[in-house]
């Protein structure tokens, strides 16, 4: 699949350190393509130099193959993770106004406007300042704002912040519905629950470095298969299990009543040898149930001790 937009080795340095270094990754149109990472590993940075608002120290960004000016930018959304707006300006006025500043003639800008509020439920709030709006309200405004001018790719900086949950489902449609109708899309998350239901690929990065680019499955399939297990009483499963060569680990347990046991299941036999000592050492097993991994076990095992932001 062709990139729409590619970082080659990017770097940037803030006096004498390295915010992003030698990062390179691409997305495709009708591609939803998450940059994660926690807090302090250079996703606002990154993202800025991939718009043109921030000057890489090295290193290329593409657009369409070809290096990124000022004819591309236009073809470019960004939605800042910072949010500031005109706050004294209707919510059609914003709208239009960030359209023109991308090209939008002046009419065109205002249909495009006023059939944006109307789709997502602000029709009726067109005319209303952006400071009488709720924080939920405004940052729809800002991201509709983001896309009046019809873009191929958009960007998003950390597009759920602040949200509550039914605001963060509409922004998840909005982005799905951009990918659905070829546009391209990139945002930046910490929240891996976002990036696992929504991104077609994802980029992993910590202390600025990259470390995992490539499908949602591709990273959940780095990590060894498990088992949760439950028995009833003070049954210790673990010393059971040990001299069949099982080893587990005991998991904070849901009552009293019980304990909690996590399998690795390393060997593909390994589940059905496990239930079988179970078996032999009478264990009063309650639960034998495999775990599906998440994307946030995925970047902990991917990352390591690179997870936490650099001091």
């Amino acid at each position: 699949m062709t990139a729409l937009i590619a970082a080659d080795a990017l770097t940037k340095y803030y006096g004498a350190r390295a915010a992003v270094e030698n990062l390179s990754f691409s997305a495709a149109r009708g591609q939803i393509c998450g940059v994660l990472g926690p807090n302090g590993a250079g996703k606002s940075t990154t993202l800025r130099m991939l718009v043109g608002i921030l000057p890489p120290s090295a290193g290329v960004v593409l657009f369409n193959g070809a290096p990124l000016n000022r004819a591309a930018q236009k073809r470019i959304g960004y939605l800042p993770e910072e949010r500031g707006l005109y706050r004294s300006m209707t919510a059609r006025a914003v709208i239009t106004h960030l359209a023109r500043l991308k090209g939008v003639k002046g009419n065109e800008a205002r249909k495009r406007a006023d059939a944006l509020l109307e789709e997502h439920g602000l029709g009726a709030y067109r005319n209303k300042k952006l400071k009488t709006l709720s924080k939920g309200m405004a940052q729809k405004v800002q991201l509709l704002a983001a896309i009046a001018h019809k873009p191929d790719l958009i960007v998003f900086d950390e597009p759920f912040s602040g949200l509550d949950p039914v605001n963060q489902r509409t922004v998840e449609e909005i982005i799905r519905a951009i990918a659905r109708d070829g546009g391209g899309v990139l945002f930046s998350t910490h929240v891996m629950e976002h990036a696992e239901r929504i991104c077609d690929r994802i980029v992993l990065i910590a202390q600025g470095e990259k470390a995992f680019e490539g499908r949602v499955d591709e990273a959940l399939a780095a990590l060894p298969r498990a088992a949760l297990l439950e028995t009833e009483g003070a049954f210790d499963l673990r010393a059971a299990l040990a001299p069949a060569g099982i080893a587990l680990e005991e998991e904070p347990a849901p009552d009293a009543q019980h304990r909690r046991w996590r399998l690795r299941m390393d060997g593909a036999d390994l589940s059905r040898k496990a239930l079988a000592a179970c078996v032999q050492a009478g264990a009063p097993l309650t639960l034998f149930e495999p775990t599906r991994p998440s994307l946030h076990d995925a970047f902990v095992a991917l990352v390591g001790d690179r997870a936490a932001p650099p001091s």
